[in-house]
């Protein structure tokens, strides 16, 4: 029949009816539903899944989660379902909600989170401003924990119940030398450190690289068996006094422009026999300087600034072998405080008619203290006696003596440190043996509770540096490396 017969439309026809579907109508498109679940039009039931279902439809408006099995809401859980109006949780584990786990959903418009066992910590903390924040209807379950909080209902928490800032001490900078002792001090309007170091004789000044972002050595004076390095500023000069087992105890002078460190005196080179501490303070406009002497023959000498020097003005607690002096004032009164290996820690306070200082009493039932160092919180002293072997103690001043108000377990200690740092009060017990331990003031019950560990091998000293708006922990060790922590602030809610 040639090109013009019947067939020649059967191209066409096949086009036509694939086109159809073969004479069917295209029926539409089931709706995926994640396995465990099962979906309408609008809604999605899932029922002992392991987390959030995965592939939800995303225009659902309501989602109920029933029996599930996962313990806690990881962020932006619910971004592919942005069109919810009703979230539903029942007879589930929840426990712990995360951050931001609620992010994206701007239509929610009820939350039912009844029957959940809830851990209301710091990480909970932002659930209770969101809700607090937000126009959705909510029932909420009760808390299982923090003990405190057991059956408090969620819907009755406040921000103010959570206390979610704390901080931690986190290793800085390592100096390599053993030290002694730390010293800091304020020198032409920034804060510096004077570090004893006695195997490689000397004492060293270090200040704050601001190029570096570290600390470094500027200056140093070179001795032998250096014991304690006290640096002031007199007249506008600084001093710095070296105390030394052997070679003679001196007061060295800083020189003008170039920085250098020149020999002023010998201190007291009849009186001084071994030197174990300094104290420098100033009483009625007098610089003074006393150094606890702890040889069997020695005595602790109380020496006044003379213009050119320091010279002997009153000797203390002969024969004791005293081995720490610290100054503080009491009621208002200026004091003295000597520990010795020998006898309990004694007190002196100044007389002003005298000029002097008298002995007023000591502290009870506190043999072998090593060393004292004090501390003022809310208009109370406190000290902090640290004893080698036995109960380092914290104790308060009750007007006339000393009271206990915390023991410390003691096993090796040779430094019990009080720092303030910031709104933050901290104590450090050094150990020879073992971790020293941080501890920190709380304020609810007023003791000191364990806070951190410090892996300081042999500590003698911690001293608090503040510089540029951040705080330094500076540990001064006796067998290793002497460490610097930095003092850092977290939110645990963040």
């Amino acid at each position: 029949m040639g090109w013009g017969g019947p067939w020649a439309c059967a191209p066409l026809l096949m086009l036509l009816l694939l086109a159809a579907g073969g004479g069917e109508r295209r029926r539409a498109p089931r709706r995926k539903c994640p396995i465990g679940c099962s979906c309408t039009q609008d809604n999605a039931l899932c029922d002992r899944t392991d987390g959030v279902p995965q592939g939800l439809p995303p225009d659902i408006t309501s989602l109920s989660l029933v029996r599930s099995g996962f313990t806690e809401l990881q962020e932006g859980s619910f971004l592919q379902t942005p069109s919810l109006q009703l979230l539903l949780f029942t007879s589930s584990t929840l426990g712990l909600i995360r951050d931001d786990a609620f992010v994206g959903l701007l239509h929610l418009e009820y939350l039912d989170l009844r029957g959940n066992p809830f851990h209301c910590d710091c990480r909970i903390k932002w659930l209770v401003e969101w809700l607090s924040s937000t126009n959705a209807s909510a029932e909420l379950g009760e808390c299982q924990g923090p003990a405190e909080l057991n059956g408090t209902r969620l819907s009755q928490l406040h921000l103010q119940d959570f206390d979610c800032i704390t901080t931690a001490l986190v290793l800085f900078q390592s100096l390599p030398f053993q030290a002694l002792a730390v010293e800091p001090f304020w020198y032409r309007g920034e804060q510096h450190v004077a570090i004893t170091q006695p195997f490689a004789g000397r004492c060293s000044l270090l200040e704050w690289d601001h190029l570096d972002g570290a600390f470094r050595a500027y200056a140093s004076i070179n001795g032998s068996s250096p014991v304690a390095c006290k640096p002031l500023v007199v007249e506008g000069r600084l001093l710095v006094v070296l105390a030394q087992l052997a070679g003679g105890s001196h007061v060295w002078r800083q020189e003008g422009a170039s920085g250098r460190f020149v020999r002023l005196q010998e201190l007291g080179p009849q009186r001084i026999r071994k030197p174990n501490a300094l104290a420098s303070f100033r009483v009625d406009g007098d610089w003074f300087l006393a150094v606890a002497d702890s040889s069997k023959a020695g005595a602790t000498t109380l020496f006044r600034w003379g213009g050119r020097g320091f010279y002997a003005h009153q000797a203390l607690h002969a024969w004791h072998r005293d081995t720490h002096v610290e100054f503080l004032e009491l009621a208002g009164r200026p004091s003295l405080i000597l520990a010795s290996s020998s006898q309990r820690p004694v007190v002196y306070q100044w007389s002003r008619p005298g000029r002097a200082f008298l002995r007023h009493t000591d502290i009870p039932d506190m043999d072998d203290v090593y060393a004292v160092k004090h501390f003022r919180l809310r208009g109370d002293v406190y000290v902090c006696l640290t004893r080698f072997i036995g109960d380092s103690k914290v104790m308060r001043w009750e007007g006339s003596m000393f009271r206990d108000v915390q023991h410390m377990p003691s096993r090796g200690s040779m430094v019990f440190q009080p720092l303030g740092i910031g709104n933050h009060r901290y104590a450090v017990l050094g150990n020879d043996y073992s971790f020293s331990q941080v501890y920190r003031y709380d304020a609810r019950s007023g003791l000191f509770v364990r806070f951190q560990e410090l892996n300081t091998q042999a500590p003698r000293s911690f001293a608090h540096l503040a510089v540029h708006q951040r705080d330094f922990v500076f540990a001064a060790s006796f067998k290793g490396d002497t460490q610097i922590y930095r003092h850092i602030t977290i939110d645990l809610s963040a």
